[in-house]
């Protein structure tokens, strides 16, 4: 994906803007394949990736961006190497014991939703000591998608909700799409505005199944240890180029003439 200068958003332009988007979430893609090219192991790759999601979250609050998920460890990802899952749940452990004072100064609410009951107990502990001090904190809320798969959140919440029924606190007819949603681990947080995937690939890999009904989604070639805030304001510039209908006819936009004007929806490469 590029964007021409004359396209490009300023971060003064992208707060001003009504359409500004309010919830981006980041499919973080190509650690591997950054260690690889260098001839390096993969964790070095992991290490780079979370170098890239510190700088992010530094770089985000110039845009002033509500709501910001990572997808960090997928329940699928369990099939690696089981060296390479531990590498894994040590950068969590490293990042949240690292950066947690620094997210907690700067106003972050930290959230991490997937599967607990499989993860070491230590990680379990950092992570409600992660939620429970920055969960007043409303300046960014940074959610980290880790042992998370769509599909298992859905299973989740229809099985909640058919045990409800059968209980007796709720009848079929009850279930509606906001009563599901609720029941998801994103219960008070917006469904995602655009989804972002680095490395190249071209697929969502069960990530917000649900949530992602309606997100803009944008594909870029950058590997993730690579991704910097150009590629963050070239992805939101590129958002804001599209027209969002929610399954809507387009509307016909008139200038201030009373003219016609044509819009060109923009995809990325």
């Amino acid at each position: 994906m590029s964007t021409s200068l004359e396209n490009a958003l300023s971060v003064e332009d992208l707060r001003l803007s009504e359409a500004m988007a309010r919830h981006i979430a980041i499919i973080m893609d190509g650690n591997g394949r950054w260690a690889a090219m260098r001839g390096l192991p993969r964790k070095a790759g992991h290490q780079q990736g979370v170098e890239a999601v510190r700088r992010l979250v530094r770089d985000i609050r110039d845009v002033e961006l509500g709501y910001l998920t990572l997808y960090g460890f997928s329940s699928e990802n369990w099939n690696r190497p089981e060296a390479e899952v531990n590498d894994l749940m040590g950068l969590l452990r490293l990042y949240i014991r690292r950066d947690l004072n620094e997210l907690q100064t700067n106003g972050v609410q930290v959230r991490i939703i997937g599967q607990r009951d499989n993860l070491a107990p230590d990680i379990v502990e950092l992570i409600e000591e992660a939620e429970n001090l920055t969960k007043d904190n409303d300046n960014l809320v940074l959610t980290i998608a880790f042992n998370y798969g769509g599909r298992n959140e859905i299973t989740a919440a229809a099985r909640a909700l058919a045990d409800a029924v059968s209980q007796g606190d709720m009848k079929p007819s009850d279930i509606t799409p906001e009563t599901f949603a609720a029941h998801l681990y994103t219960t008070d947080i917006p469904d995602p505005d655009l989804v972002i995937r680095t490395s190249g690939e071209l697929r969502m890999s069960n990530f917000l199944t649900w949530q992602t009904a309606y997100s803009e989604l944008i594909f870029i070639e950058t590997l993730w240890p690579d991704f910097t805030k150009q590629d963050l304001l070239d992805a939101i510039s590129e958002y804001h180029n599209r027209d969002r209908r929610f399954g809507a006819r387009p509307a016909k936009a008139v200038s201030a003439s009373g003219s016609p004007i044509s819009t060109m929806t923009r995809r990325a490469k």
